[in-house]
């Protein structure tokens, strides 16, 4: 939905997402609005002028001058930053989510990977022939080489997100307040390449497949995918630096059609050569695993790599 104000007529462009025009077509009067969100996607508040010498009328003139998006119906790139109303006003910060291995301690899952070859991504190995073994001519990833998740076996956990308040101005001793921690994620995942496992090799069940391939996956407290994390004050151990929240794990198995055939990889993917493994060619598809609080509304794309050898 967008809000265009023209500066006469006021339009209101609404589109209904891809679950609401399922439930539209029943036709059984089902159908109802019982709640929505507002985001605010194309305002940069950096244009807010506390300097402008006009006065303070003009200090927000150029952000709400800011051309407003028609509603589309593409919901992997809509409503990327939504609002939230929290009624408490002494709030000095807000909880963010950060990816717990990002100091590549591996204690949490897969980190990101330094290698030139894969930088700035979790490796996958997409099948048994993918992965290596440890030695000096590995057969494809090695653990001694690179850190990559196996999602032939989804065994283990692939990546950790850790909620809270990330600030220097109060210490992880701090109990993060109630409303702003979160207890239920959702996961959005391209259904054609993985599916999600609660990082023991346990399927998630699916909440949702959209038309465009995205599968939604709601998971709430309790779960083993959700652990209390406010208990961990230490200074390290998290990316968090103030009070932590819940800290969110998850695996990721094949598809089928990833983990049998090069057909997707052709498709959609590319193709490398990894210096880590004597130069041998592989297949890639890259991807996100996009996580959303449920009780904030932050949200963080992580990029995956999925790797098969050749």
């Amino acid at each position: 939905m967008a809000f265009l104000d023209n500066s006469g007529d006021i339009i209101l462009d609404a589109v209904l997402t891809d679950a609401g025009r399922q439930r539209l077509a029943k036709g059984d009067g089902s159908f109802k609005i019982v709640k929505f969100a507002l985001g605010d996607d194309e305002i940069n508040y950096e244009l807010y002028d506390k300097n402008d010498l006009r006065g303070s009328p003009f200090y927000d003139l150029e952000i709400l001058q800011s051309p407003v998006f028609e509603a589309f119906t593409n919901n992997t790139a809509t409503m990327k930053s939504k609002l939230v109303t929290i009624a408490r006003n002494d709030i000095l910060y807000l909880p963010v989510l950060e990816l717990a291995d990002s100091d590549n301690s591996n204690t949490a899952g897969i980190p990101l990977s330094g290698d030139a070859d894969l930088a700035g991504t979790i490796p996958i190995a997409a099948d048994a022939n993918t992965v290596g073994t440890s030695g000096a001519s590995p057969t494809g990833l090695s653990a001694t080489s690179i850190n990559f998740y196996d999602a032939s076996t989804a065994d283990g956990v692939a990546t950790a997100i850790d909620q809270g308040l990330d600030t220097d101005a109060l210490p992880p001793s701090n109990t993060i307040p109630v409303d702003l921690y979160e207890d239920s994620y959702s996961i959005q995942l391209d259904n054609r390449l993985l599916s999600l496992t609660d990082g023991a090799g346990n399927s998630v069940d699916v909440s949702f497949v959209d038309d465009d391939n995205i599968a939604l996956y709601n998971v709430s407290a309790p779960s083993n995918m959700i652990v209390d994390n406010s208990t961990n004050k230490s200074p390290g151990n998290s990316p968090i630096a103030g009070p932590r929240g819940s800290r969110l794990s998850m695996g990721f198995r094949s598809s089928t059609d990833v983990l049998t055939s090069t057909y997707l990889f052709t498709r959609l993917g590319s193709q490398l050569n990894l210096t880590a493994d004597s130069g041998n060619t592989y297949y890639y598809i890259d991807t996100n695993v996009r996580i959303t609080g449920l009780t904030t509304g932050y949200r963080i794309d992580i990029p995956l790599r999925i790797l098969r050898k050749q």
